[in-house]
């Protein structure tokens, strides 16, 4: 997980999203979102959404999230994308990570899908 200095892992986000934004950030990820998507949808609670420059870096990506999941004690819900590492969906129930390689991000706009949810963080 990302020291406590990280300018991305703010202290008042939820344990859950803080380790998956940690992770995101301790192997590079790019455009780090966090959508709170409480009383929009019961599917989840936040959306953490964010970018890896290749195939194989959006899988470490996943990998490094997974792995920060379990440390906190978080089983994989359900995993979607991760043998081509285009868009990987990670989901934990209540937090749900989306890596996308920038060119799927940017077809699929999850951020302009579900524009009405407050931004928790957002790394430009």
């Amino acid at each position: 997980m990302a020291p406590p200095s990280s300018p991305l892992v703010d202290r008042r986000l939820p344990p859950a999203v803080r380790a998956a934004v940690g992770a995101i950030e301790d192997r590079k990820g790019h455009r780090v979102q966090v959508l709170d998507l409480r009383g929009l949808t019961d599917a989840t609670d936040y959306f953490v959404i964010a970018s890896g420059t290749s195939d194989a870096h959006v899988r470490g990506l996943a990998d490094g999230v997974m792995d920060a999941m379990q440390d906190a004690g978080l089983d994989t819900h359900h995993i979607e994308g991760l043998t081509h590492g285009r868009w990987v969906l990670l989901d934990f129930v209540d937090v749900v990570v989306h890596l996308f390689h920038p060119e799927t991000r940017a077809f699929y706009q999850l951020e302009r899908l579900w524009q009405d949810a407050p931004v928790l963080l957002a790394d430009p």
